[in-house]
Formats: C-alpha cells, sequence, structure tokens
C-alpha cells in the first residue's frame, strides 16, 4: 500500500492515517508531495481526482479523504484493531471522530497545524475556547466511558482511530499555547510521547519548506 501525504509540518488530514497505520502496525509506503512545489496539483490529481491528500492506493483501490482511509483500513484489516472490539466503545469513537471530522470550525481557522511554530496562550475568542471546551468533553466521556486501562492509555485503552482523529487537535493546542484545563489529564501527553507521534514530529523538524500559514 502507498499513503500520498502532504508536508508533515503542515498536514493536519495526512497526519490521520499515517499515524493510525504506523501506530497499528499497518505496513504501507508513505509517497510525500511537498506543498509549494508547482506541479503539487498535478502530482495529487495523478492519483486522485479530489486533488487533495491524504490518499491512499491500494493496488488498484484508491481511497482518498482520512476518515474514509480509516475506515477502508479497519474493513482490511479487521484484527489490526482500528476501531475498539466492544460494540458500545466502537460507536461511541466512530462519533467523535465523526464529529472531528466535521466541526470545530473556529479552531481550525484560527490555530491551522503548525509544527514549526510556537505561539504564546492568549485569548483566541469563544468560538475557539467552546471548541476546547467540547474536545476536552469528548475526550472525558471516552476515557471515563469506555477506556480499558489494561489495553494503554490513550481514549479507549488501545490506540484506535479515534486517537488518530484528534491527533492534529493535540498538536494545535501545544502550537498555540493553549491551556487545558485538569478534566483533560494526561492524555494529551500520552499520545505526543507515543513513538509513532515522535517519529512524525522528527520528520516535521527536518522541512524546510515554510507556508504562511497564519499570522499571529
Amino acid at each position: 500500500m502507498r499513503l500520498v501525504i502532504g508536508n508533515k509540518c503542515y498536514s493536519s488530514w495526512s497526519l490521520r492515517p499515517w499515524l493510525a497505520m504506523r501506530a497499528l502496525g499497518i505496513d504501507f509506503e508513505e509517497e510525500l508531495i511537498t506543498f509549494g512545489e508547482p506541479d503539487f496539483k498535478e502530482r495529487v490529481l495523478a492519483v486522485s481526482g479530489a486533488g487533495l491528500v491524504p490518499v491512499l492506493v491500494d493496488g488498484d483501490v484508491v481511497v482518498w479523504d482520512s476518515l474514509a482511509i480509516l475506515e477502508y483500513l479497519a474493513e482490511r484489516f479487521p484484527k489490526a484493531g482500528v476501531w475498539p472490539s466492544r460494540f458500545a466503545a466502537r460507536a461511541h469513537a466512530r462519533s467523535i471522530s465523526a464529529e472531528m471530522h466535521s466541526g470545530f470550525a473556529a479552531l481550525r481557522r484560527t490555530c491551522p497545524m503548525n509544527l514549526g511554530k510556537r505561539f504564546h496562550a492568549r485569548d483566541r475568542g469563544p468560538d475557539v475556547a467552546g471548541d476546547v471546551a467540547r474536545i476536552v468533553e469528548l475526550w472525558g466521556a471516552a476515557l471515563d466511558g469506555f477506556a480499558d486501562r489494561d489495553q494503554g492509555p490513550f481514549l479507549y485503552g488501545a490506540f484506535t482511530a479515534a486517537d488518530a482523529m484528534y491527533a492534529p487537535v493535540v498538536l494545535r493546542f501545544r502550537t498555540y499555547g493553549i491551556n487545558l484545563p485538569e478534566s483533560a489529564g494526561f492524555y494529551p501527553q500520552r499520545l505526543l510521547q507515543s513513538s509513532a507521534m515522535q517519529e512524525w514530529l522528527a520528520a516535521a523538524e527536518t522541512e524546510v519548506e515554510v507556508l504562511s500559514l497564519i499570522h499571529i
């Protein structure tokens, strides 16, 4: 399988399937297409008509969109643990992943992923504060209601697609100095310290391309 992604410093959508595949031990080849390259769109369109990253190529099968890729992986590798094994936990994980996929517009708009920067904490407005509060609420519901601590330290115990979906948010909180309430617990640190996340971060630090995503 081949996973086509954008810059690790900036591409939150690329991070999600990449992190899931790496953390769950699903073998793949990475093809990184730099956002600033003049033929970026052309190269991505050659793989997927959507013209966006990420794209998963598995033989004759082409899957685009992060959440679609995660669902494909769950079917392709049913024993990999892409979603929690318990029915109720799996339903909850899919729900919070879909909410992340379609929501939190204020946080995305105000705090785009940029691993090459660090900003001081400041008030970023009520809409961002509301997004942060909702995310922490969702984490708490997963950790308190569904996590199997014998399986691991993540939202549902073992690492799942839900952790991959919320990984860019954890990085945004770090980049923009967003202080989290005590109810967030140690989950963000656990995700940041995971070996797959550390591998992504180390690679992002080697990128030399600089995109003007935000002015703060």
